[in-house]
């Protein structure tokens, strides 16, 4: 059963990753970004780290992506056509979701021992992984949160608007 989800996410993940290249809409992108750190997150979840797939749903799939999504709605501040939305997701997107819903609903309800869990190793507890990542690992924790909040600062001065300039001169030079 852990053979048969571990391909289903890879070949979500990896659909996911390609799909983000693919896309033309800067949103689009974020949300594809999303499939691949959720289906990381079950792959995480396969592999026995709780914490760490909920981690990764928490910090990466939530606070990062919405701050992507933040940053690509503030740079792309003039209007935008109205999509039908992805051809891909019409396409492949849909019967794909389905195919994936009526596989897990089998392996949930043949699954013998669900909620049997074996303690084969030693268990780390969370005061030792946060002794970890705030003792060891600080310098580039820290580093990471300032280089986000430098992107974002980045972002924003990116996309302010000079208030002497009319808008149609902005968007006049930026084609040119």
């Amino acid at each position: 059963m852990h053979l048969i989800l571990f391909f289903l996410f890879a070949g979500l993940c990896l659909a996911g990753a390609i799909n983000l290249l693919l896309q033309s809409h800067p949103i689009n992108s974020a949300l594809s970004l999303i499939v691949v750190m959720t289906s990381l997150a079950v792959l995480y979840l396969l592999l026995g780290a709780e914490f760490l797939a909920a981690a990764q749903i928490i910090v990466y799939s939530g606070a990062i992506m919405v701050l992507f999504t933040f940053v690509v709605m503030l740079l792309n501040a003039g209007r935008e056509e109205r999509t039908l939305g992805s051809r891909a997701a019409r396409i492949v997107g849909f019967p794909a979701v389905a195919a994936l819903l009526a596989v897990l609903a089998t392996l949930i309800l043949r699954a013998h021992g669900l909620g049997a869990a074996a303690l084969n190793q030693g268990i780390t507890s969370t005061q030792d992984l946060s002794r970890v990542l705030f003792h060891a690992l600080l310098l580039p924790f820290e580093v990471t949160s300032v280089l986000v909040l430098i992107a974002i600062l980045g972002a924003v001065v990116l996309a302010r608007r000079d208030p002497d300039e009319p808008s149609g001169n902005r968007e006049r030079t930026a084609a040119e």
